[in-house]
């Protein structure tokens, strides 16, 4: 696949209409507007790869809307070094954004498809996320505790274990609902007892399962 000077220019078309959306971190517009977005789509959709909208990808999931992709990732303040847990790495859209803003990423996805997919497709593009598959729910408690955690899919709840993994002064960003529409939540770790959260909005998932079905 090419990523051609048409494919370039829709990609800063839309990288300027995140911008009018309210997208304000420099460092997310810039990698957005470098990582082709089109490749990790499926070909009948990939005319309206740049379109500020989501689309079905294998396995009845989707690639997120690309201004979700643009406000979950500046709600987590990464910064170049940081340790980020990503819960669901579905296409590889999201972890390869994480990866260009310099980020040392530890992603999870649960189906084999994905991550198989999402493998290729980091090879292809030199990011080494670091992947395993697994049980979102569980997190990497081996690796703990992480920066910054993203959770890419609906939470019908902020599992506990996730909140254990994340270290103090650390972001997590997290939408959670149990219908069709989600609220984001932004958690801070301010203590090692003691979290701080607030609400940034309403936002359509897919679920994140629950262990016991995966």
């Amino acid at each position: 696949m090419v990523d051609s000077y048409k494919h370039q220019g829709m990609r800063r078309q839309l990288v300027a209409s995140l911008k009018e959306k309210g997208i304000t971190d420099e460092n997310v517009l810039l990698a957005m507007n470098k990582i082709p977005r089109h490749y990790f789509m499926d070909n009948a959709f990939l005319e309206f790869a740049y379109q500020d909208k989501a689309f079905p990808i294998a396995e009845s999931q989707t690639i997120s809307q690309p201004f979700t992709v643009a406000i979950q990732t500046q709600l987590l303040q990464v910064k170049p070094g940081e340790k980020v847990l990503e819960i669901g790495t579905g296409s590889g859209y999201q972890t390869s954004v994480l990866c260009e803003m310099g980020a040392r990423v530890w992603t999870i996805e649960r189906i084999k498809t994905l991550y198989d997919n999402a493998k290729n497709m980091f090879t292809k593009l030199h990011y080494k996320p670091k992947q395993f598959f697994g049980d979102g729910f569980e997190g990497l408690p081996k690796f703990a505790p992480f920066d910054k955690i993203l959770v890419t899919a609906g939470a019908p709840h902020v599992p506990p274990k996730l909140l254990e993994q994340l270290d103090v002064g650390g972001i997590m960003v997290i939408p959670v609902g149990k219908s069709d529409v989600q609220t984001m939540k932004v958690i801070v770790r301010i203590s090692e007892s003691e979290y701080k959260e607030k609400k940034a909005g309403s936002f359509q998932f897919v679920p994140l399962l629950e262990a016991k079905k995966w």
